[in-house]
């Protein structure tokens, strides 16, 4: 069976998980510590706070802002439910932005329309791995002074204009879930230049512990503490993104030239400045394509291909979104009709030629 990811564990990481064990010292520690370290090198950062998940790290970076009930951050409708989700965990409303159809990412040409006088911040997402178009919102935020957080939780190693995703944005959001490209079975991490950012995530992270003094708090905080055990296994990863985002990168260009000029398939775009991280290798199956979507998910699968849907529905449609902000079907043209079409292929590094040809001849044949 060809999964739609596979969970790299070699003897390296075996190897740095058993030393922490056999250490005694297995909560927040030195390899925590390191794997931060090594965090603001990938990212080009001052500072970098390890969590225990991406949401962990979207919230703390939200968090950071100050929010209160009633303010706003603008944020795309074509995402996880974690990105709209940590904004009403600070008592703030999402506001939706439709996305580009190219990109899946949120359209900046539509977000000024939606700011107000409640507007705090953009909470960007970087779909699939491909970085959003930061020179325009970076422009958009310093004209109407609001922050901007990216949730790059899909695209750690992507990078826009040739700098890292962080150097655009007040703090940048990755996960390593066990799925990511990066992973630490469960995991997370912000990283900013902000040092009033960096020291509020600290204090966040321990239940708003003073980091000098224990065991005195100043605001509220979570137990959204990593372990060393966790860390060790990001630590064994870390090494390998360069080469392990090229791999991507490579499978991506193999599939692109193989799979084009298929009537009804949509291949993924790469924009112009951007280095696509590719942690989805998403296609999208129109109405021209000789069968739908949940056929080709069914044929696929018979035939030993393991693919996905991210996301089949838009955020603002969830039953308890629907209660804060009022949802009705066309407010989101191009997510709506996105979310009926898109489907992630393999496209992990561990993929081998011949899995990738394999595709490409069932995704040919279902196409006649």
């Amino acid at each position: 069976m060809i999964n739609i990811t596979k969970i790299f564990i070699d003897k390296k990481t075996e190897d740095e998980v058993k030393k922490v064990l056999l250490s005694g010292f297995l909560a927040q520690g030195e390899r925590v510590k390191e794997l931060e370290r090594q965090l603001c090198d990938i990212n080009r950062t001052k500072y970098a706070a390890v969590v225990n998940s991406g949401t962990a790290a979207l919230h703390t970076a939200l968090a950071s802002l100050g929010l209160k009930k009633g303010d706003e951050v603008i944020t795309t409708p074509f995402s996880f439910i974690a990105t709209a989700n940590t904004i009403l965990m600070c008592n703030a409303k999402p506001v939706f932005v439709d996305i580009k159809e190219g990109t899946f990412n949120i359209d900046p040409d539509l977000i000024e329309a939606k700011i107000s006088k409640k507007t705090k911040a953009i909470l960007t997402v970087d779909l699939y791995g491909l970085s959003c178009d930061y020179e325009k919102i970076r422009r958009i935020a310093r004209k109407h002074n609001l922050k901007v957080i990216s949730d790059s939780c899909q695209a750690i190693g992507a990078s826009y204009m040739k700098k890292p995703i962080a150097k655009w944005v007040d703090v940048a959001c990755f996960s390593f879930y066990a799925t990511k490209n990066i992973m630490m079975g469960e995991g997370g991490a912000l990283v900013t230049d902000n040092n009033e950012i960096y020291e509020f995530a600290r204090r966040f992270r321990q239940h708003g512990q003073d980091q000098e003094k224990p065991y005195i708090y100043h605001h509220i905080g979570y137990n959204y503490r990593s372990t060393d055990v966790l860390a060790s296994i990001g630590l064994a990863q870390i090494g390998n993104l360069k080469q392990w985002t090229e791999k991507r990168n490579q499978n991506a260009r193999r599939l692109v030239t193989k799979l084009k000029n298929i009537p009804g398939l949509v291949l993924p775009e790469s924009t112009d400045g951007t280095a696509h991280a590719y942690h989805q290798f998403t296609v999208r199956i129109t109405g021209d394509f000789p069968i739908k979507r949940a056929e080709l998910i069914k044929y696929l699968l018979e035939n030993g291909v393991r693919s996905a849907v991210y996301y089949p529905s838009v955020i603002p449609m969830q039953p308890h979104i629907k209660k804060i902000t009022p949802y009705k079907k066309g407010m989101y043209p191009v997510a709506e009709t996105l979310s009926n079409q898109v489907l992630s292929l393999p496209v992990h590094p561990f993929l081998k030629n011949s899995e990738i040809d394999l595709m490409v001849s069932l995704i040919k044949k279902a196409a006649k």
